[in-house]
């Protein structure tokens, strides 16, 4: 029984200075990824990249239409559509950002 308590207690205290450890580590990585998105240059390449994105899908289903044809399901054809469109007019997107 003796050696069930004992075994109890480390558990526990183990738990104990595991979660503030673990608690403080979380905070520093959640603090410096925050800092990392608010970087006005990351920002610039995330929208960059998501443009860039946009076009390619734009690309990719002319050139898919063409040999495709009157075959796209029309939401597909639809959605990149409105992609291509919110691209061309510098609109917000669906999550609320510009695309500039």
């Amino acid at each position: 029984m003796r050696y069930k308590l004992t075994f109890v207690a480390g558990l526990a205290l183990g738990y104990v200075i595991g979660t503030r450890a673990g608690r403080e580590r979380y905070e520093q990585l959640k603090k410096s990824a925050r800092q990392i998105a608010q970087n006005p240059a990351v920002r610039n390449t995330v929208e960059s990249a998501a443009q860039s994105g946009r076009e390619v899908a734009g690309k990719a289903f002319a050139s898919v239409s063409e040999k495709v044809g009157d075959k796209m399901p029309d939401s597909v054809a639809d959605r990149v559509r409105s992609l291509r469109e919110k691209s061309r007019g510098g609109a917000e997107d669906d999550w609320g950002t510009s695309n500039t």
